[in-house]
């Protein structure tokens, strides 16, 4: 549970009859490395809080290819929100790349906490604006860093990542093949 407050309490304090009201709401989970928490087109009820291991969100096209939207590691908050809130099946399955630990937070209930608390209300504005914030520096570095930028990104966020999850979901995430990857990867360590 340390996980949660951890990524509550850096968004401000909240009193003691908050966390009680929140922490009822909230289990955990072990999971192993393949396993799915959240599938495409299911309407989600969770939002994860990831407290271990490195989980993905994919979308998969009608062909079967999947292409990864992002990684997620400790502290962070996962899941399908914009499904959650327009209460619609998700576009995105979201699975374990490693073995996980996962806090399960039941969104409905989440919701009307909200309704009953001004400042379980403020956090979850705070979460919004984050996610916001990380949204849109995602477009922008597709929009204008090239591959060799964001492997550096990536890189910087996750240094091991080429040793925890295979290298062709790496070239998924940073949307190019696992040909344009290993080139990148040869010219950067050969300097």
């Amino acid at each position: 549970m340390k996980a949660v407050f951890k990524i509550i309490e850096s968004f401000g304090p909240l009193p003691a009859n908050s966390k009680k009201d929140l922490v009822s709401l909230i289990s955990k989970k072990t999971l192993k490395k393949k396993d799915t928490f959240s599938r495409a087109g299911e309407i989600p009820e969770y939002i994860y809080i990831l407290e271990s291991g490195i989980a993905r969100s994919y979308y998969t096209d009608e062909k079967g290819k999947e292409y990864i939207r992002n990684f997620f590691t400790p502290i962070r908050a996962v899941g399908a929100l914009g499904a959650l809130i327009l209460d619609k099946p998700s576009r995105f399955s979201y699975d374990c790349l490693t073995d996980c630990t996962i806090y399960c937070i039941n969104f409905k209930e989440f919701k009307k906490l909200t309704k009953r608390d001004p400042l379980i209300s403020n956090l979850y504005v705070k979460v919004l604006e984050v996610v916001f914030l990380e949204l849109e520096s995602k477009v922008y570095n597709l929009s204008v860093l090239n591959a060799t930028q964001r492997y550096i990104k990536l890189k910087k966020r996750i240094p091991d990542i080429e040793n925890k999850i295979p290298l062709y979901h790496i070239a998924s995430y940073l949307n190019i093949t696992p040909v344009q990857l290993s080139r990148i990867r040869k010219e950067m360590y050969s300097k």
